[in-house]
């Protein structure tokens, strides 16, 4: 539409569209299907899910925030969270931070609420404070016109302009209408409502992440996934010009069709890519606790899970996370430091930090990005 001021802003027919349904379109929907069905069979049955879960969601939330320039490495954030002095700067430690916080925050919220938009802004607020772009109203839609296009750019050449704010709400009442939708897969509709958010582009800062995070916890609602251990943020990151052309490609030529299909394929990739990682953590744990079989202790046991969940320790965060003595956790690290299970990764004499680097690796390793079925 023309808006005063001379520029043309974007506003999103309702959902869903009209959708064509080819014989690629449902054989990528098959795939995607069989292997997040995979995925959350495999997840269930893995010896200490829970354990998994908090590094699978750090590293979405390294990589969620890379596509928004944060360049906080996976490796930085747990070990500041182990408790070791990292050169990074605080800010983007602490927005990384929030993402994991947003994201456990909304899964929580999930057993009382559905997704809704007041469930948006809480996500919003949790994201954006004490970060940059925090200054901008964190938990409140936008009442002024935001755009999207180079550094610099203004409302006259940018490459998208999302409704003007005169037509957000209605925008986004009918976005929230469609959540409820049962008439579709939930794959599809999780296609549908992620690109459509992204249309909208509701606040001021931080829509990506919003809209990362959604993916997610629609998959937990829609009882898809029994807990977050699929994210599409290492896909998206790392197809970059592909998500914002196919998105680009649904606001200025109405093409769903190629939209979903990248869409499933990332949500197949990355099944898979979870399912292989986690699995190979769960090995070498199994592998860990063997080997440290002849000097087994409920302490050495203790801290071998506590590596699934955070490869990085120190012996202060081990002795108070065990409640031990700081000499019992000196002496358990130098065991799995003797076993080559942990590695000190600094030169200092004290607050020595270590790492269970083959973790480390399966974590930060890139993501498979091969299509399942190739045009």
């Amino acid at each position: 539409m023309r808006c005063p001021g001379d520029y043309n802003a974007f506003i999103p027919d309702p959902l869903p569209p009209q959708l064509r349904w080819p014989h690629t379109l449902l054989r990528s929907l098959s795939d995607a299907d069989r292997l997040i069905g995979r995925l959350a069979g495999e997840g269930a049955r893995f010896p200490n899910p829970h354990l998994l879960i908090r590094p699978f969601v750090q590293r979405e939330a390294v990589l969620s925030s890379r596509i928004e320039g944060t360049q906080a490495t996976l490796g930085e954030l747990l070990a500041a969270e182990a408790g070791a002095v990292v050169e990074r700067s605080p800010a983007d430690l602490r927005e990384v931070a929030n993402y994991v916080v947003a994201l456990e925050y909304g899964v929580k919220r999930l057993n009382t609420s559905p997704l809704s938009l007041r469930l948006v802004r809480e996500l919003h607020k949790k994201l954006m404070i004490g970060v940059r772009g925090g200054t901008t109203t964190p938990g409140n839609y936008r009442r002024s016109q935001n755009w999207i296009g180079p550094a610099g750019c203004s409302l006259a050449n940018a490459v998208y302009v999302p409704p003007p704010p005169g037509e957000l709400m209605n925008c986004l009442c009918e976005w929230e209408k469609f959540l409820h939708d049962r008439s579709l897969p939930p794959l599809i509709q999780a296609a549908l409502m992620h690109c459509q958010f992204e249309a909208i582009h509701p606040f001021l800062d931080g829509n990506g992440r919003v809209g990362r995070l959604l993916i997610t916890l629609f998959l937990i609602e829609r009882k898809i996934l029994q807990t977050p251990i699929l994210y599409l943020s290492a896909f998206f990151e790392a197809t970059r010009p592909d998500y914002y052309e196919r998105l680009h490609g649904v606001y200025e030529r109405g093409e769903w069709n190629d939209w979903i299909e990248y869409f499933l394929n990332g949500v197949a990739r990355q099944s898979e890519d979870a399912v292989s990682r986690a699995t190979r953590i769960n090995a070498l744990l199994e592998k860990w606790r063997l080997a440290a079989g002849s000097v087994s202790s409920r302490t050495i046991v203790a801290l071998i899970d506590m590596l699934g969940e955070n490869p990085y320790c120190t012996i202060k965060k081990i002795a108070g996370k065990l409640k031990i003595a700081y000499t019992t956790a000196q002496r358990v690290i130098e065991k799995l430091h003797a076993l080559s299970i942990l590695t000190e990764v600094t030169d200092a004499r004290r607050n020595r930090v270590y790492c269970a680097r083959e973790i480390l690796n399966i974590l930060e390793e890139p993501p498979n990005l091969t299509p399942l079925n190739p045009k």
